[in-house]
């Protein structure tokens, strides 16, 4: 009996211990110090190739990682020409710089990064499928919560390919 009433009167007495208070650790707010894999954005574009055929052009592009800064991403996109008796493809990963912050209402950006072009009847055509280095010029505007307009000018193989694209984006919140 003694043994329960001391061990009793030692659980009473106890002080709370420091392990007990717990506090949550601050969140932060700081810009990434690496790289960030997630789906960041997602646009989808139709545009008009300007070279020689004149091409109708179907586009989509995602945002998959910021790169040291929520402003940098890296964004691959896939790209389908119509037109002229001819169907081109192009593969494109593009660095993106984005001047101001995704909750801006006009966000203006340039881009670049390496391509990959090819076409239909590829294996015989000269120079096909090639490599060609992107150039990407564009501002998105905001047309609701998450949903942004965007005109994006594509130079594609050192600029002697013009592309211009008008569509729609969604942005994380």
């Amino acid at each position: 009996m003694r043994v329960a009433l001391f061990a009793m009167t030692l659980l009473t007495s106890a002080v709370p211990l420091v392990a007990q208070d717990f506090t949550p650790p601050a969140e932060d707010e700081s810009p990434p110090t690496s790289v960030r894999i997630g789906l960041f954005g997602f646009s989808s574009k139709l545009g008009v190739d300007f070279r020689g055929i004149n091409q109708a052009i179907a586009s989509i592009a995602i945002d998959v990682a910021d790169v040291y800064s929520d402003r940098v991403r890296l964004r691959p996109s896939f790209e389908i020409g119509a037109g002229g008796g001819l169907a081109t493809y192009v593969g494109n990963i593009e660095m993106m710089y984005r001047f101001l912050p995704d909750t801006e209402r006009a966000v203006p950006y340039i881009g670049f990064g390496l391509g990959i072009y090819g076409q239909t009847g590829c294996g015989p055509a000269p120079g096909c499928p090639k490599l060609m280095p992107q150039f990407a010029l564009g501002f998105e505007l905001k047309f609701q919560n998450n949903m942004n307009w965007l005109i994006e000018y594509h130079g594609e193989d050192a600029l002697r390919r013009h592309r211009f694209f008008v569509g729609l984006a969604t942005r994380r919140s």
